[in-house]
């Protein structure tokens, strides 16, 4: 049994350490967590490894976060994976920082990239593990928000944060999606 965790960002330097690429962020920590590297590939960096017993394929797409559907199809299917074995690691604003939210199916939230992967696999039931990144925002300011960086006081409770969904992603795939919501959120 086979399991796709697709970590979502942007691509490019200008990117790097912003909070709409926490999806890489964790996707980077569960593969350095089971000493798994990742190459370039079709679509994305791809690293394959074992938790436990499961096989794990590890995805940070290619694509920019408004296509990331293209990169989550393909791989879903190049290595027939099902769609309850997937899990979309994702910034959610409408979360205090940190907090972690998984879930088995639902809306896009407004957010392009989980809009994207729902067009491409033509259902919005997939899970998915929200992680909080807050919106300390002015109106009009969201862009600007998401696409910058942490702040210190954030930056220093990262790693914590990050280990906490690292730990999610893992039961997700070893004990199901229903024990890791029972875990992880609301904590």
């Amino acid at each position: 049994m086979k399991y796709l965790i697709v970590g979502l960002g942007n691509i490019g330097n200008e990117y790097n350490g912003t909070r709409h690429n926490i999806g890489f962020r964790i996707a980077d920590a569960l593969a350095q967590s089971i000493n798994a590297t990742f190459n370039t590939d079709r679509y994305g960096d791809i690293a394959t490894g074992r938790i436990k017993n499961k096989q794990v394929v590890i995805l940070k797409p290619s694509t920019y976060m408004n296509l990331s559907g293209n990169a989550v199809r393909y791989w879903k299917t190049k290595e027939n994976i099902e769609l309850d074995n997937i899990l979309v690691l994702v910034d959610d604003i409408a979360l205090p920082f940190g907090t972690i939210r998984l879930k088995g199916k639902g809306s896009d939230a407004g957010h392009n990239g989980l809009k994207n992967i729902a067009q491409m696999l033509g259902t919005d039931a997939y899970p998915r593990l929200r992680f909080g990144i807050g919106n300390d925002f002015p109106r009009g300011c969201q862009i600007d928000y998401v696409l910058g960086q942490f702040t210190l006081d954030e930056h220093q409770k990262l790693p914590i944060r990050v280990e906490a969904a690292v730990d999610a992603v893992k039961t997700f795939v070893l004990a199901g999606l229903q024990t890791a919501m029972c875990d992880f959120n609301n904590k």
